[in-house]
C-alpha cells in the first residue's frame, strides 16, 4: 500500500494510458494489466499490477487493485517460468478453448512482472 504525497502518477486504464497532476479533474476508471508509476521528488517508483479500479478526487488518487508488486519485490525467475508455462499451453490450445483467455491474462501479467522487475534488475 502507498499513502504518500507524490508529484505524478501514471496507470494502466482499460480505455488506455493515463496521468495524474495536482488539479486533474475528478474521474473514475477501470484499470488493465500493466505497471504504475508514481513520481516523489523526482524519483519514480514502479509497480505492475494486473488490473482493479482507480480514482480521482479532490487532488488524490485511490485505486484498488487485484495485485500490486514493486519492481524490487518481483521474483523474476518465477515470472519467466509463468511465461513459459502460459506461452506452452497457449501453443496446445484454439483460441475459442475455455483456458484460452485465462492463460492469456496469465502470459499477460508474467510479462507485465519481467517488464517491471527489469527497471531494477536489468
Amino acid at each position: 500500500m502507498v499513502s504518500e504525497e507524490v508529484d505524478m502518477v501514471e496507470a494502466p486504464g482499460t480505455a488506455g494510458e493515463f496521468g495524474v497532476l495536482p488539479g486533474h479533474v475528478a474521474f473514475l476508471t477501470t484499470l488493465g494489466h500493466g505497471e504504475i508509476r508514481y513520481m516523489i521528488d523526482g524519483l519514480t517508483r514502479f509497480v505492475a499490477t494486473s488490473g482493479g479500479f482507480a480514482e480521482v478526487l479532490d487532488n488524490r488518487v485511490t485505486m484498488l487493485v487485484d495485485t500490486a508488486e514493486f519492481e524490487e519485490e518481483i521474483d523474476v525467475e518465477r515470472a519467466r517460468r509463468a511465461r513459459e508455462r502460459a506461452e506452452q499451453a497457449l501453443k496446445a490450445l484454439s483460441f475459442d478453448a475455455v483456458e484460452y483467455h485465462t492463460l492469456e491474462a496469465a502470459l499477460v501479467r508474467a510479462i507485465t512482472r519481467i517488464s517491471t522487475a527489469s527497471r531494477v534488475n536489468p
